[in-house]
């Protein structure tokens, strides 16, 4: 299977990983808010999976919470990464490296799949879109997470404050924002536009802060 050039932009491998997952580790409390988001759509026990994991500090929390977790990367680093900080923690975490619009798993696998900031990345968003759909079990749903592309710079400047960031962490996370990760978010309209154009038909979109909640659900 061929997986390279699933991604727009920079790879996240070596450095650039260890780095950002050293910076999004500081405040955890992040992921803990996301996985509660993600249980109230999920029954106990559920099979989940997350899409583009990074660290995996997702993935452990919901693991840490009883759900049966399967994450896939396209780094290489991050299955690294995020293999280590499930056996630190003390958690079973199914951990693969594979291409979102290609995924290595049997139809109908997962009851739910989950997708934080890096949705704005995939070079084939719709056929993710649609790998979602088949991996999903009838009913099933895919909650995306991610930047919205209307999110101002004061926005973003408040919410590195937020992230606790040295002094030139802060900087460069916010050059990130502003001259890469903001030029490839995505509008509500396109991503409702993405919806139609997949196998879910629609979805449901919530912006919150600087980003948004983009929610689908596979017919029963």
């Amino acid at each position: 299977m061929t997986v390279a050039r699933a991604y727009k932009g920079v790879g996240m491998e070596g450095m650039i990983a260890t780095w950002y997952a050293r910076n999004t580790g500081r405040d955890l409390s992040r992921f803990t808010q996301t996985a509660r988001r993600v249980a109230e759509h999920a029954r106990p026990g559920a099979d989940v999976l997350e899409v583009a994991p990074g660290p995996g500090y997702l993935a452990v929390e919901m693991a840490r919470r009883g759900y049966k977790v399967t994450a896939l990367d396209i780094s290489r680093s991050f299955v690294r990464i995020a293999r280590q900080n499930a056996k630190e923690a003390g958690v079973a975490i199914d951990v693969r490296r594979g291409n979102a619009a290609l995924m290595p798993f049997a139809d109908c696998a997962f009851d739910v799949v989950v997708c934080v900031a890096a949705f704005k990345n995939f070079a084939d968003p719709v056929g993710a879109l649609n790998e979602m759909h088949r991996v999903l079990k009838p009913g099933g749903q895919a909650a995306i997470f991610d930047l919205r592309k209307d999110a101002t710079r004061e926005d973003i400047a408040a919410e590195v404050r937020r992230m606790q960031l040295s002094a030139m962490n802060a900087q460069v996370t916010r050059w990130t924002f502003a001259l890469m990760l903001l030029k490839r978010a995505y509008t509500s309209d396109q991503l409702q536009q993405m919806a139609k154009q997949s196998r879910f038909g629609r979805a449901e979109i919530t912006p919150e802060g600087i980003g948004l909640e983009f929610r689908l659900m596979k017919n029963g």
